[in-house]
This record gives C-alpha cells, structure tokens and sequence, in this order.
C-alpha cells in the first residue's frame, strides 16, 4: 500500500478572483487507471495560463489542482499503478503551484510545495520530476546560500539521471548554470551551459515531458544571456540576449520584461547608460498589472543605479515612469 505520510491539511482552496471556478474532475471513490492521463492532460493545459499570467493571478487554480489531487489519493481506491500515476501528477502540480507562489512572492509557501512534490515524485520512483523539483529548490536556496544551492542544483541532475528525457537534462543543467553564476564561477557555469546545449542537440523529435517541452534553443539562448549578465560578461550577453528577444512575443508579458531587465543590466555593466534606460522603460511598461513580484525586484537595482544619471533627460523619464 502507498504511503500516505506527506499529505497534510491545507488551507482554503478557492479561486482566485478573475478566473473561472474549475470543474473537477469526478471520479467517485474508485479511481480508474485513465484518471491520471486525464489529470495530467488538464494540468498541461492550465499550464499555459503561466505564459500570460503571472503567480498573483493563479496561484489559488494551480494549488486547488494539487488539492484535489491529494483528496482522491487520500480517499479514493485504486490499483497500485494508478496510485504511483497519480502521485507522480500529484508531484507535476505541486511544482506548478510553488513556482506560482514563488512568483507571487510567497516564498515559504512555494518552498513546502516543492518538498512536496519531491515526497511524491519520489514515491512515484519518478526520477525526472524528484530531480527537477530539487532544481526549483536550489533556485530558491541560491539567493541566500550560495552553497548549499549549488549542491541542491547538482544533486537535482543526479537525481534525474542520465536516461532523463532530452528537455528534463537540458532544463536541469541550464538551472544548475545559473547557480554557478550567481555564485561567481564562470568556468562551471560555461561547462553546465554545454551539458544542457549537447542535451537539446540528442533530442529527435519524440515527445517531452510537458513541464520541460518549453525548453529549446531559444531558452538556453535567454540563460546563457542570463548568466554571463550575473558574470558581468556584457560582451557576451548582449549579443545573445539582444538576438533572442527580437523574436520574444509581447504576450509573455511577465517573462519578457524579466529577460529585458537582464539585458539592462548588461547594459548598464558596459558603461551604456542610453540604451540600459531605453531597455528598463520598455521592461516597466511590459510588467505593468502583471501579478508577479519578480519583474519590480529585478528592476529595482536597475533603477537605483540610474539615479546616478538622473540629469539625462531619457533617464529622468524612466524614473519617473517608475515611480508612477
């Protein structure tokens, strides 16, 4: 019989304002082995809700998802292959739900949902997911121990494996990049960016996990850019971050001003004061009413440096669009 010791209670599970009520799923109490194909189809489509709106807005949908998950693996009977299906769901939605709470600034929340997502995903004896919920961790921890969130970073790649899917190795090792950035190691952060360069190039065409599908070239372009801006490279920041989001839909409002933010950054880092304010107005106007904390923290740093500049006209402006 599975375990069932991570489960505890939650609190209130209703919807955020906005947003639909969501039918659930209705199983009864004997749960078919087709449940969790459903689940995991319905999870993949309430997925694209993250690329327009940001962790404020559905954080509440994605936590009532893993809620309900936890109610029919507590109440229901099913098969022992079900169980580790829906656990294995179970592990996809908690992901889900702490990457929206970490967006929307509740951290501690976001922290207990990838523990247990880990829990469950281990249970599930499913590898890939246990690895990339220790990845969410280490993208938490690297803020406040560098250390120990290399080693969580690294340990989220062992635990996934070398037979994990192409997308899962490269999204793993493009994490476990940008630790070593923060911590200031460009030659482990180059070696990580190539594992996770050399894991797309293996894909052939089969398909990916949908939590890792998003994963291609393109993303890998926005890291490395990432990256070597933490480095204080801007020689090889610009170009590639300059060249990715010319093809980077306005739509995905939240994640672009991000990715702007960083291109700003390096600008800022090479003495070009101009086009780092030009960049940081565009990335204001993109992350307003966006419901995540991240796009304003990011640019907070930003802007204080250009108060330095504050004489310029452009940079005058942009202060003032922040303010506002």
């Amino acid at each position: 019989m599975l375990r069932r010791e991570f489960f505890r209670a939650t609190a209130g599970t209703g919807l955020v304002l906005g947003l639909p009520e969501l039918a659930q799923i209705n199983t009864g109490r004997r749960i078919d082995r087709d449940v969790p194909h459903q689940l995991r189809q319905r999870t993949a489509r309430l997925r694209r809700l993250d690329d327009v709106l940001g962790g404020g807005d559905t954080y509440r949908v994605y936590l009532g998802e893993c809620q309900a998950t936890k109610t029919m693996l507590r109440e229901g009977s099913y098969a022992e292959e079900t169980g580790r299906a829906l656990l294995s769901v179970l592990s996809e939605q908690a992901q889900q739900a702490g990457w929206a709470a970490f967006d929307a600034g509740k951290h501690a929340d976001a922290r207990g949902l990838y523990e247990d997502s880990h829990k469950a995903a281990v249970e599930a004896k499913d590898a890939a997911l246990a690895g990339n919920a220790l990845a969410f961790l280490a993208y938490q921890e690297i803020n406040t121990d560098r250390s120990a969130g290399i080693e969580t970073a690294r340990q989220a790649c062992r635990t996934a494996g070398p037979d994990a899917p192409p997308s899962v190795r490269a999204l793993l090792h493009e994490r476990l990049a940008w630790a070593y950035a923060v911590a200031g190691n460009p030659n482990e952060t180059e070696r990580a960016l190539s594992i996770a360069e050399a894991a797309l190039s293996e894909s052939d065409g089969s398909p990916q996990p949908d939590w890792s599908a998003w994963v291609d070239r393109n993303e890998l372009q926005i890291m490395t850019g990432r990256c070597w801006t933490e480095l204080r490279r801007p020689l090889r920041a610009v170009p590639v971050l300059e060249d990715v989001l010319t093809r980077y839909d306005d739509t995905h409002a939240r994640d672009k001003s991000l990715y702007l933010s960083w291109l700003a950054d390096s600008y800022l880092t090479a003495g070009e004061v101009e086009q780092a304010t030009a960049i940081t107005s565009r990335a204001l106007e993109l992350s307003a009413g966006v419901a995540s904390v991240r796009p304003r923290q990011r640019l907070a740093p930003i802007l204080h440096q250009l108060k330095a500049h504050k004489e310029l006209p452009a940079v005058a402006d942009v202060l003032e669009k922040a303010r506002a």
